[in-house]
């Protein structure tokens, strides 16, 4: 049977799919004990740096020049993003978050290790009854993986159009990770418009760079299937949804094979995160409790303003690509690719 080891579990798909292993979970089915409200607090404080690191990686590695391609010239690239956490997302205190039905056991200390947090417990909780009286259920928060970065992968084709206009697309279809760790996919869509050409005709002959607008939309589909404590509430599962947009003005140069680029524009992400399926849970005190639907939260993780230095290095249908994003998280992102025509 299956237990809830859901933190872990949903943080090991993004490392799956990014070739790194984890052999490390933790058992926090306790943290629903205490009624939908807490757990869903708990939860979000636990994820923040997910949220906000992985919503940051939807928004980036979309394009690394000004110049448009051709009309139908192509391009296919994969790239990979790291979002570095900051230390003052790597613990969260429990005492902050308005919880009703748990409190920081005798002695103990209220900090607990965010999901990126260090590789070690968090402080040990005590579960107390809706009229303030404390049970004899205890556990402590769940540690973090150990590390603090969130990678992220883009997979994307680039289509030319006429008029200077190019058009990306992001795809995954639903992959099956493995019967543990849930199922993923990913879409999304982006266009950019190099600007020279269209407001100033043949200038641009003379003015020695390019200039484009660019945007993109990309959203993160995971769904993780449970078993917990009871076998027979087959519907209890996970779904999430990550969704980044982002809007830029880059300005390149192209240099024989190299073009350096640099850019500035917005971003937001979102996160949709639902703990589905009718859940049965020893509360201690020699009393149990049953939650459906026990975790819905919604809530937006990065809102404003990124900046991006970077380049792209072309060898025939061969391409390179790096860059460097400073934003609330700062993200480096790295890939190759293959293309046909400027």
């Amino acid at each position: 049977m299956k237990k809830l080891y859901y933190p872990k579990a949903f943080l090991c798909f993004i490392i799956v799919c990014m070739g790194q292993q984890v052999n490390a979970q933790q058992h926090v089915e306790d943290l629903f004990k205490s009624g939908p409200a807490d757990a869903t607090k708990l939860i979000n404080a636990y994820f923040d740096p997910l949220y906000k690191g992985l919503g940051a990686g939807l928004t980036d590695g979309w394009t690394n020049t000004a110049k448009s391609k051709g009309f139908l010239k192509f391009d296919v690239r994969v790239s990979a993003t790291a979002a570095f956490v900051p230390q003052s997302d790597r613990t969260y205190d429990v005492n902050t978050l308005g919880l009703n039905n748990i409190k920081p056991a005798l002695g103990s200390s209220s900090i607990g290790p965010t999901a990126f947090g260090n590789d070690e417990e968090g402080g040990r909780m005590q579960i107390y009854t809706s009229g303030g009286l404390p049970t004899t259920s205890f556990f402590n928060l769940p540690q973090g993986l150990g590390f603090h970065v969130v990678p992220s992968a883009q997979i994307q084709a680039t289509l030319g159009l006429p008029k200077n206009i190019d058009i990306s697309l992001r795809a995954m279809p639903k992959v099956q990770i493995s019967e543990d760790l849930g199922s993923l996919s990913m879409i999304g869509f982006g266009a950019k418009i190099e600007l020279l050409p269209l407001l100033a005709g043949k200038s641009e002959k003379i003015i020695p760079i390019d200039i484009a607008i660019a945007g993109g939309f990309t959203q993160y589909k995971y769904t993780l299937p449970l078993n917990t404590n009871n076998s027979s509430n087959s519907d209890q599962r996970i779904d999430a949804r990550f969704n980044g947009v982002n809007i830029d003005a880059i300005v390149s140069k192209q240099l024989l094979f190299f073009t350096p680029f640099a850019s500035v524009g917005y971003q937001t992400s979102n996160t949709n995160l639902r703990a589905l399926g009718t859940y049965n849970f020893d509360t201690g005190n020699g009393t149990s409790a049953t939650f459906t639907d026990p975790v819905s939260s919604k809530q937006t993780n990065i809102d404003g303003l990124k900046g991006t230095l970077g380049f792209q290095l072309k060898f025939g249908f061969f391409r390179l690509y790096g860059s460097y994003t400073e934003s609330k998280y700062s993200m480096v992102n790295a890939g190759i690719g293959f293309g046909v025509g400027k």
